[in-house]
């Protein structure tokens, strides 16, 4: 039986154990934040987007008494009033608010923009407020596409301003605990780290043509993006799942687990090579994105496994949303964003990881902010635009990709690791009525060159690195922030 073999043999029974061991007392990697009560030292926070994870930032920076939040920044008027009205309520006076964030960058009061709107706003928000002197806080992924992140980078640091990343698992004590176990050399040697988006995902309804709700500024919610008719029934969410303004699942729940196999495999950089395979499958809807898909990341001689699964569909090794480092001497599984434990290579369970803190994320982006010193973000923009790229390659992959027969894609892969990965995506599909000979994309395995963040020789992929923007929401050139 191969290794592989042996732990899906192992998983339905190895973690009635886990729940009766603990790895012990929780440390967390950096030290408390102090608040300050001056209000010399207050910091003005500015939120923009606040109709999904927005609402985790006001939480976030409003919990504090040290970040009154004044401003409110949303394309939908109903929603940023309804929240106006509730943040007044707690914090004693009303935020100011505005559909336009160019409005807010105005007020030179202002501190902190911490930015959760669709995807394709990310870095131009990011960017602009960097340029306007703030410290901004940006939801993952930061991009829309992989020169996008990088201009964030080169912004924050052109203008000495600090930028965290929204993959707040780097700062939750479990993840951090299980990094720190792997990088200590406990699993031995880790060459294969996966991460799993298996989350259920239902039709979001019939493409056509639908109405903008009223509240909504569409001119400013669409930005860099062309201002397209509205095709899905929901404008709100449902953007993930399409191509103008999302990334599919790999860049919505899977840019986190993405960056925590990213990080336990001890990569700083991206990869030489990418290659993906899927599809939407399981319903015809208005849709574009991949509902379920396989990217591997070449890194010479480890590689980065990433699944997605919208489907219902079993866990692997206990983990559904997580992540799954395999080590020589055993491995290690993280079943969510703050637990996980380690186990020898038979199964046996060896140690558990446990600790949250999306808190401690916010806490840790406002120490930086008034240390004025990025090295001690937890999720500095560098990290957040490498794991956000690779996500951005996985898709350029898929989209380049040839139309095959799911049965036909195995000859296309080579090893072990892509082998399993391969049958169980088989056995998931067929557990849900998808045939082996029901049609997919597949991507070939397309070069790239981490230093320059380019491909090799690939002028079809590289045009899909950056996109043509809608005047006046342009995102600025390298070498222009």
């Amino acid at each position: 039986m191969t290794r592989y073999g042996r732990r899906r043999f192992l998983e339905n029974s190895m973690f009635a154990a886990a729940a009766a061991v603990s790895a012990g007392p929780i440390v967390n990697l950096y030290a408390d934040e102090k608040q300050s009560s001056s209000p010399n030292e207050k910091l003005n926070t500015a939120i923009v987007g606040v109709n999904g994870r927005g609402n985790s930032h006001i939480a976030g920076f409003g919990g504090r008494k040290d970040t009154p939040i004044t401003w409110i920044v949303d394309c939908d008027e109903a929603v940023g009033q309804k929240k106006v009205e509730s943040i007044a309520k707690k914090q004693g006076f009303a935020p100011k608010f505005t559909t336009d964030i160019r409005k807010m960058l105005e007020d030179k009061e202002v501190n902190i923009v911490s930015i959760a709107t669709p995807n394709h706003w990310h870095a131009l928000g990011a960017i602009w407020a960097i340029q306007a002197g703030k410290d901004v806080y940006v939801e993952k992924p930061v991009s829309h596409n992989v020169s996008e992140g990088r201009r964030i980078v080169e912004a924050a640091r052109k203008h000495d301003k600090i930028c965290q990343t929204g993959t707040q698992c780097r700062s939750m004590p479990g993840t951090q605990q299980a990094i720190e176990y792997i990088k200590a050399g406990k699993i031995g040697d880790v060459k294969i780290a996966r991460g799993l988006c298996y989350k259920r995902r239902k039709s979001i309804g019939e493409r056509g043509t639908y109405e903008v709700p009223a509240s909504v500024d569409y001119n400013l919610w669409a930005g860099p993006a062309p201002m397209s008719p509205l095709t899905r029934p929901k404008l709100h969410y449902d953007w993930h799942w399409q191509w103008e303004c999302g990334n599919g699942d790999l860049g919505n729940q899977g840019i986190h687990q993405v960056d925590v196999a990213r990080w336990g495999l001890g990569v700083n950089e991206l990869s030489k090579g990418v290659m993906s395979y899927g599809g939407r499958l399981g319903y015809v809807d208005a849709g574009e994105t991949a509902n379920t898909q396989i990217c591997e990341f070449d890194y010479g001689d480890k590689r980065l496994i990433f699944e997605v699964r919208g489907l219902e569909t079993d866990k692997y090794l206990g983990a559904a949303v997580g992540n799954v480092f395999h080590g020589t001497e055993g491995y290690v599984v993280l079943m969510s964003y703050d637990t996980g434990a380690a186990f020898d290579p038979e199964g046996k369970l060896v140690v558990e990881f446990k600790g949250k803190g999306d808190q401690a994320h916010f806490d840790n982006f406002v120490q930086a902010v008034r240390s004025r010193d990025h090295k001690q973000l937890t999720a500095d923009i560098e990290e957040g635009h490498l794991s956000s790229a690779l996500c951005h390659l996985g898709n350029i992959s898929l989209r380049l990709g040839q139309t095959m027969a799911i049965a036909d894609v195995k000859a296309k892969l080579s090893g072990e690791a892509s082998q399993e990965t391969y049958d169980r995506f088989v056995r998931h599909l067929e557990a849900n009525q998808v045939s082996p000979g029901t049609e997919i994309l597949c991507g070939d395995t397309l070069a790239f060159d981490p230093k320059t963040e380019t491909f090799v020789n690939n002028a079809k992929a590289d045009a899909m690195l950056t996109r043509e923007y809608r005047a006046p929401f342009t995102v600025p050139a390298a070498g222009q922030v």
